[in-house]
């Protein structure tokens, strides 16, 4: 996976993530969504056979790369949470 930012400001970004359609991204932008600074996370793919997925985030109050980590920490902290779940009950 390979990220490429497109446009930075204090309260956007956006950014392509390659080699990605949607199950990633779907997956990122609902966790953005949980954060009350988001105002807007979305992505889009340009074609039904694009392997990239361009993404738009808007924020107030927290910066766009701030949101997008604590983001990522909660999807993190997700799967761990399922990793754990799935290893009880294969036991």
């Amino acid at each position: 996976m390979e990220i490429e930012i497109i446009n930075e400001s204090k309260d956007g970004l956006e950014f392509i993530i390659k080699g990605e359609r949607h199950t990633f991204p779907n997956l990122l932008r609902s966790a953005l969504l949980k954060d009350s600074k988001v105002k807007f996370a979305a992505y889009k793919l340009h074609h039904p056979y694009d392997k990239q997925a361009e993404f738009i985030v808007k924020t107030e109050g927290k910066t766009p790369k701030k949101a997008l980590a604590n983001a990522l920490k909660q999807i993190n902290s997700e799967l761990a949470d399922f990793e754990k779940e799935v290893k009880k009950t294969v036991k």
